[in-house]
């Protein structure tokens, strides 16, 4: 096989494992090269499909980053861990503070931490009420929402 030959069948084969990823769910650019560096496709050959992409717009780390704020925040989880999930993906920091300011618009932090304090406290009724609200307080920072407003829910219920 030619070393021309080689090169195209990588390509393809580079390009169809990147397209079976994308069918999934979005990636972000960085998901998408760790991906396959992992299948260990050729620098060059990643470089060229990354770029094939980007052009044709199947990769924008802006689209990912609202598609993923979007579909975390129905989980519901906090705008801090929903950042640093962003920031693993690797997106670029100016990105993921554009998107959650944008998202902060439409959504109340304090209004879903109340709801899930509600609901979560329901489990822990038959504890002591110094335990119950230790665990719930854990549990609702764990879920990337901050510490004043996990506290103000606790207050309030």
């Amino acid at each position: 096989m030619r070393q021309d030959d080689k090169l195209q069948d990588q390509l393809e084969k580079a390009k169809n494992y990147s397209f079976l990823l994308l069918k999934f769910r979005l990636r972000s650019e960085r998901e998408l090269i760790e991906r396959l560096k992992s299948k260990k496709f050729d620098p060059a050959v990643i470089k060229e499909i990354v770029d094939f992409l980007k052009l044709k717009d199947f990769i924008n780390d802006e689209v990912f980053a609202s598609a993923w704020i979007r579909s975390r925040l129905k989980k519901p989880l906090g705008l801090r861990k929903i950042r640093q999930e962003l920031q693993i993906k690797g997106i670029d920091k100016d990105i993921i503070d554009k998107k959650i300011e944008e998202a902060k618009k439409s959504y109340s932090e304090y209004e879903t931490v109340e709801y899930l304090a509600r609901k979560r406290s329901e489990r822990l009724k038959g504890l002591e009420p110094k335990k119950a609200r230790a665990r719930l307080f854990s549990y609702l920072v764990r879920r990337g929402f901050s510490s004043e407003a996990a506290i103000n829910a606790l207050d309030k219920i």
